[in-house]
């Protein structure tokens, strides 16, 4: 059972990486057809599942013209909590 927490412990750091990675990216124009753009579909596609509910809970929030998504950040919050009970748990 330790195991198994550990192991979904490196799978929520994992998409934690890859919530950071497409965070990252959306702050620089992206050219269609680029790797870049290839990289950011797999990202979006992987971390949406869990960020689309929240954001319909917590609207953008306006900032100096810019919508900042707080949604993200409680997802990302709540996964690294998560994570850390596992990794705790296992050991």
């Amino acid at each position: 059972m330790h195991g198994l927490a550990l192991f979904g412990y490196w799978v929520l750091q994992l998409w934690v990486i890859m919530a950071i990675g497409r965070a990252i990216l959306s702050w620089f124009p992206i050219a269609y057809g680029s790797p870049w753009h290839r990289l950011n579909g797999v990202l979006v596609t992987v971390t949406e599942p869990l960020i689309a509910p929240v954001r319909r809970l917590i609207r953008p929030v306006g900032v100096g013209g810019v919508g900042l998504d707080l949604s993200f950040i409680v997802v990302v919050f709540v996964v690294q909590f998560v994570a850390v009970q596992l990794r705790n748990y296992a050991y």
